[in-house]
């Protein structure tokens, strides 16, 4: 069998998404052809996530689909990476159809163990065994791996995302990330700022830069300790760089101010903070073991909207954690209220195993008073996302164009025949307009004409 066609299906965060544009572009330069086609690939590559239970058992059903693959095609090879290959490493790999375990740690290998495995004809597993120990070579290889694959797969055109620095030490009750994705390693800010420099040059206008605590960035060279609001400052002087965004925030102290001021004194710098709450209750908070209380919170939200009036925030939120009590749901729903979110991503609480949650608390609440919470939550946020996108009504925004509308409803016969485009205003606002479809990646104009809870509808405003 000639292996020459590879599938790649990636669940989960930014963070993941990164790693399979990464591998696509690793897997093109070794004369890999990549296809949207399941059916008719040879190498089917999962980028998997571990953060909830629901995103495994995805992955769990993508194999049931292959094992029926695997009878008119038995060569195929079926390779699992990411958080969910390092968190079962060989019980994964025991899995009849797998033929490949390769954790986040080890994608730099992903070419040579695909190699191995065709012409050994066996099962090859490659996870790291003390994820929590810092590891020069393995930082080494993905810091090589990241500075040659780093621009591959721009699924939207223009934009793209930069890794400011690995793992996580904040060690929450409930997730898992710590003990998957390793310790916290912030890169070298000159091959940040150099990736940005070739992204710029291939015509990209935005970078993200990524982080599962971003704003804890920080790196010691010589006496000089560099912070992210180093890193917007240095990116910001990048030719070509339009807009700069960041993500995922720890509600910290550290670093705050210095954050908010680099937004409010760099132009480039997107008014756009996605800042995870998790709870509005204390005791839940102490539980969750997030060191802030819901009134500590609120003032970093407080001193960030001090500073720059228009600025959008975005939260996370979990409900259902083990002995949430209504009123600590209703305090959730307080907070909520009083953040004033955009948006804000509500998820049930689902144990994952080996987390100090998992092992240590019952998981008390029955899932129909999660669900009735995750409604309820929901229904509160999109009140409000609902009153504040009605500001919008009337005025003319820029937007960064990404590409037709996957789900267009817009009328093209009044619109000059042109197709419904999608796009983001710097505070991450979704518009939606009809436009050519050359505006792809483009900067446009468009004058808002309707507004709903999560999308602005506009037309296009002529040149």
């Amino acid at each position: 069998m000639i292996y020459q066609n590879v599938h790649i299906k990636s669940f989960g965060c930014q963070m993941n998404k990164l790693d399979t544009a990464m591998i696509k572009a690793a897997l093109k330069k070794a004369s890999y052809q990549i296809t949207n086609d399941i059916d008719s690939t040879d190498i089917v590559i999962f980028n998997t996530c571990s953060v909830r239970e629901h995103a495994e058992e995805r992955v769990f059903s993508n194999l049931g689909y292959i094992k029926h693959l695997k009878k008119s095609k038995p060569g195929i090879i079926v390779c699992v990476i990411g958080c969910m290959a390092q968190r079962l490493g060989e019980k994964l790999l025991n899995e009849p159809v797998v033929d490949i375990v390769c954790g986040p740690a080890q994608i730099s290998q992903i070419v040579s163990l695909i190699q191995e495995s065709i012409e050994k004809n066996k099962k090859v597993l490659a996870v790291t065994d003390n994820i929590r120990k810092e590891n020069c070579e393995i930082n080494k290889n993905l810091e090589e791996f990241e500075s040659v694959f780093d621009s591959d797969d721009k699924q939207i055109p223009s934009q793209a995302f930069v890794r400011a620095m690995r793992g996580c030490n904040n060690f929450c009750s409930y997730c898992i990330v710590p003990y998957v994705r390793g310790p916290e390693i912030s890169r070298p800010p000159q091959a940040i700022i150099e990736q940005v420099k070739r992204l710029a040059d291939e015509g990209v206008k935005m970078v993200t830069f990524l982080g599962q605590t971003v704003n804890s960035y920080s790196y010691q060279a010589g006496e000089k300790t560099y912070c992210l609001a180093d890193l917007l400052e240095m990116a910001s002087e990048v030719n070509g760089i339009e807009w700069i965004r960041f993500v995922t925030n720890y509600p910290s102290d550290k670093y705050f101010d210095q954050i908010i001021t680099a937004m409010t004194n760099l132009p480039k710098v997107c008014n756009y903070l996605h800042m995870c709450a998790q709870s509005g209750s204390d005791r839940i908070l102490k539980a969750m073991n997030r060191h802030y209380t819901a009134a500590e919170y609120l003032g970093l939200v407080d001193r960030a909207r001090d500073a720059i009036d228009d600025i959008a925030i975005a939260g996370d939120f979990i409900v259902g954690f083990p002995s949430e009590t209504e009123e600590d749901f209703q305090q959730t729903v307080e907070l909520v209220k009083k953040a004033r979110y955009k948006n804000a991503f509500i998820f049930k609480y689902s144990p994952r195993p080996q987390t100090k949650s998992e092992m240590k608390l019952q998981d008390d609440v029955p899932d129909e008073i999660k669900k009735r919470r995750n409604i309820e939550l929901l229904a509160v946020q999109n009140n409000m996302s609902e009153e504040l996108s009605k500001v919008f009504l009337g005025k003319k925004l820029t937007v960064l164009v990404e590409g037709l509308s996957k789900k267009p409803h817009l009328n093209k016969s009044i619109n000059d025949d042109n197709p419904q485009l999608i796009a983001r205003t710097a505070t991450d606002w979704i518009v939606v307009f009809n436009g050519p479809a050359s505006l792809a990646g483009e900067f446009a104009t468009v004058e808002i004409t309707k507004t709903s809870p999560l999308t602005l509808f506009g037309q296009l405003c002529k040149a």
